[in-house]
């Protein structure tokens, strides 16, 4: 145990301890039928307070656009039901000691016309282009861009009012937000669109709206990738002076946390000035903005994420090596998925020792709620 001691710290954030520093991360799951997060979900998440994840981080839960979702059986955040279902959710991991916050998600040019419980919707976007370069929408005008906003603005407001400890803003992995940042799918010429730092204007009005609702003492965690889920290779910065310009409008809008998705944690972010062991993305984003941040990228797996799902194999790391740097200061939590995924006492598991209770994942459990 003496290893992993430092995985088990508290951790506070903007006046909200988190008894360690192991989150669950965020993922998909489409078990809340026509949008309603049910007693499924509730149990789901409640079974991993009870077994010590420091913060649970939901799936993507959507805000009010009609182009929102891909899916109708992904979990929303503005319909009363569903408003009624994540107080229940809520309630549930709280009488079992846990935190919680929702993932504010909407999904932009990723869903496909006439896919989720809007079909006949248009799909959001910062320029009406896919992530091929192909026009196939009329760019919003800024009073279109405006809504998109405010949706983002109610659904945290709605976070707050649920009771959940903080919220998260979805802004990696090609979804809208991570759409604006992209210059390859944001066009513009105005306020929104051009330079890295305008790009990222549009989830900076985000989170200095939300906060001047909520309060500054609410944490607002911001979630963000280089890669796309249509384009690994994808980069939003290619230098360290360029990641700071674009942290940095992120920083001053009142972001709290930055959470910083990888594949795979241990890639460098810029191996060519600190070398093939050196920092990654989390690491970078802590060392420019002085803020917390959180890492993520195929912890304890055998298999990387994304590849899993293509039956590609991956080099992995020790648990010990993560830790490592956490304990070095690199980061402040680590996000695990689908360890925790199919298994809700992973965090336990690891906390007493019980190693060889742990298991490669299973592509078989994304089929149920374990």
């Amino acid at each position: 145990m003496s290893d992993f001691a430092p995985l088990f710290e508290p951790f506070t954030l903007k006046g909200v301890t988190f008894a360690n520093r192991l989150a669950m991360a965020p993922m998909t799951r489409s078990f809340a039928t026509g949008g309603v997060p049910g007693q499924n979900v509730a149990d789901y998440y409640s079974r991993r307070a009870a077994a010590d994840v420091g913060l649970l981080i939901t799936e993507g839960t959507t805000i009010n656009r009609g182009g929102a979702s891909f899916d109708p059986n992904i979990p929303n955040i503005h319909a009363d039901e569903a408003k009624a279902g994540w107080k229940h959710v809520v309630d549930e991991v709280h009488a079992n000691n846990g935190k919680i916050a929702p993932q504010i998600w909407h999904v932009g040019m990723a869903r496909k016309p006439g896919q989720g419980p809007h079909p006949e919707a248009q799909s959001d976007s910062p320029s009406g282009v896919t992530h091929a370069g192909k026009q196939v929408y009329e760019t919003p005008t800024l009073d279109d861009v405006d809504a998109m906003i405010e949706a983002f603005v109610d659904g945290i407001v709605t976070a707050k009012e649920l009771g959940f400890d903080c919220a998260e803003i979805h802004g990696a992995h090609g979804y809208l937000v991570d759409e604006f940042f992209w210059g390859v799918m944001n066009t513009r010429d105005d306020k929104y669109g051009g330079s890295i730092t305008s790009r990222a204007q549009f989830a900076a009005d985000i989170i200095s709206r939300a906060k001047a609702k909520v309060g500054d003492d609410y944490p607002l965690i911001l979630r963000i990738s280089q890669w796309k889920q249509f384009d690994y290779g994808a980069r939003l910065c290619e230098t360290p002076q360029e990641l700071e310009a674009f942290l940095g409008v992120l920083a001053d809008a009142g972001v709290d946390c930055i959470h910083c998705s990888q594949r795979r944690y241990w890639e460098p972010e810029f191996p060519e000035i600190d070398g093939e062991e050196g920092l990654n993305l989390a690491g970078w984003a802590k060392k420019l903005t002085g803020l917390p941040t959180i890492t993520v990228g195929s912890v304890g797996l055998s298999t990387e994420f994304t590849g899993a799902f293509r039956g590609e194999g991956s080099k992995t790391r020790p648990l010990a090596d993560v830790v490592e740097r956490l304990d070095k200061g690199e980061f402040d939590m680590i996000a695990v998925g689908r360890a925790l995924l199919q298994d809700p006492e992973w965090v336990k598991k690891v906390k007493e020792g019980r190693f060889d209770e742990t298991r490669a994942y299973d592509g078989e459990a994304l089929k149920t709620l374990f």
